[in-house]
């Protein structure tokens, strides 16, 4: 689980409890202007194939960074639809899956800090 916090233009992604080990991150940094789409994320999505470093246990949890062809992304998830899709351009990451407690509020933060 994580917890997303919106500061000017700033979006910080902040790994919280025991997920910091089993993701091998503290937290993520990127600004608004990054974010090319934010989306429900779909319960059947998993990730890349490469884990480097992070844990995966099918239909169970993805936590950590994983890469594919082109692609390098950032897991926290336990798979039950409460996650978040970010795709993203021009930052360190080019996706971002990761469960929050309330899917639909966080959206619609998001979306008032990008139409700010």
């Amino acid at each position: 689980m994580v917890e997303i916090e919106v500061t000017g233009t700033t979006v910080t992604i902040q790994v919280v409890g025991g997920h910091q080990v089993l993701a091998l991150r503290e937290h993520i940094s990127f600004d608004l202007a990054n974010i090319t789409a934010v989306t429900r994320a779909e319960v059947d999505r998993r990730p890349p194939w490469v884990r480097a470093p992070g844990t995966f246990f099918p239909g169970v949890i993805a936590a950590g960074t994983f890469r594919g062809k082109g692609r390098k992304e950032f897991w926290d998830t336990r798979f039950d639809g409460r996650a978040l899709r970010f795709e993203l351009a021009g930052a360190p990451f080019t996706r971002i899956v990761v469960d929050v407690d309330d899917p639909d509020r966080i959206l619609r933060a998001l979306q008032t800090a990008v139409a700010a």
